[in-house]
């Protein structure tokens, strides 16, 4: 049985993550959960799943969390301290991060050094401080597994190929909602649109990230550093359909792609079963049905933050993190109606062009990248926000 600690429990992930947990209980066993502010259902999952230790974001939520727990026998935790608990929680041989943002790099960190085997869904730890990560990894003898559907595609494409015989790794990318949307009107399209993603059901923050195709940019820093790749060797492709999630390119010539139905269960479950794989709850792919397969060249002019993102990468040091970290605010001024849809890229990459990048020896030069990142994107943005 694999006991698993959740982190960002009630997010997209962490419900599809439990979903699979509740379809085969003989073989997993909740014992850790860490989550936001969402203390009713987080309180649901605990009645059904009776961890040992649950953590919420805000000390001050705890009291209430407790009340809500009634009678049950669960220690309590709160803040980047219960999270990083729940991610070196002695019982978990395996650990699911999945809080959003650089808050899950704390905790990320952690079950590296604690040894755990890291499932990873929070893509920012990665690309903020993948060298660190893969040391303490190298340290500790933790395991790092992708759950992102393009990261466990290469994954799975990669296995048993001797890495020298490898061309090209290409990420997939659906387009997002604005894909065919004529280019002068782009700057017009609300959060509501911009929250209509055609395949996938994600959070708020991916959800835009994928209309502007900066959920590719990071997922190529991401890449970089869990597959070790040069970036010269990491390609995107947009493919409408979101069928295919990841190709690899021999230097024979010969294509891998790694194909599959757009469910989030069916990676996170690869990743919590690996190298095993168990029956799934989705209805098999029905190629047939699917009908046309598209590949697009990506649009420099429609999605100018994957060439941010590239520069970024090659850049490295803490320009990754700076980078993320300028997102992040970008898109929440977006999601609070504070700058239009045109204007996160145009904001993240100002932010960059005035970042001053620098080598990171340890967490603090990430989170003090992050935090003058975050200052120098609001500035931008109150310069831009009618007073």
């Amino acid at each position: 049985m694999r006991r698993i600690s959740l982190l960002g429990s009630t997010g997209s992930i962490g419900l599809s993550t439990l979903d699979v947990v509740r379809r085969d209980r003989g073989r997993f066993r909740i014992v850790a959960l860490a989550a936001g502010a969402n203390l009713p259902r987080l309180a649901e999952q605990a009645a059904e799943f009776l961890p040992r230790f649950i953590s919420v974001a805000r000390p001050e939520d705890e009291a209430r969390l407790k009340f809500l727990l009634g009678g049950l026998r669960i220690a309590v935790g709160s803040g980047p301290e219960g999270a990083e608990r729940a991610a070196a929680w002695p019982e978990a041989d395996l650990v699911v991060s999945a809080i959003t943002g650089i808050a899950g790099l704390g905790p990320t960190m952690a079950a590296v050094r604690a040894g755990k085997t890291v499932a990873l869904a929070n893509k920012e730890s990665m690309v903020a401080a993948g060298p660190l990560l893969r040391r303490a990894a190298a340290r500790s003898g933790a395991a790092i597994l992708p759950v992102d559907s393009e990261h466990s595609g290469v994954f799975q494409c990669l296995a048993g190929q001797d890495p020298r015989l490898v061309r090209r790794v290409i990420l997939t990318a659906s387009g997002g909602p604005f894909l065919r949307t004529p280019l002068a009107r782009l700057g017009t399209r609300s959060v509501r649109q911009a929250l209509r993603h055609p395949r996938w059901r994600m959070g708020r923050k991916v959800t835009i990230d994928s209309a502007t195709l900066m959920n590719k940019g990071l997922e190529l820093i991401e890449a970089h550093w869990l597959f070790d790749v040069e970036p010269a060797r990491l390609d995107v492709i947009v493919h409408p359909q979101s069928i295919v999630h990841a190709l690899v390119e021999m230097r024979d010539g010969s294509m891998l792609a790694q194909m599959g139905p757009t469910d989030m269960r069916i990676p996170i479950q690869y990743a919590l079963t690996y190298p095993d794989r168990r029956p799934t709850a989705p209805a098999p792919l029905d190629l047939a049905a699917a009908g046309r397969l598209e590949f697009l060249a990506v649009e420099a002019a429609r999605f100018p933050l994957l060439g941010v993102a590239r520069a970024a990468m090659e850049a490295g040091g803490t320009a990754p993190a700076a980078l993320s970290a300028a997102n992040e605010e970008a898109v929440a001024a977006f999601l609070s109606g504070r700058i239009g849809f045109r204007e996160i890229a145009e904001v993240v990459a100002e932010a960059m062009r005035r970042h001053r990048r620098a080598e990171p020896h340890g967490l603090a030069a990430i989170f003090a990248a992050d935090r003058e990142a975050r200052a120098e994107a609001a500035r931008i943005i109150n310069q831009r926000t009618p007073s």
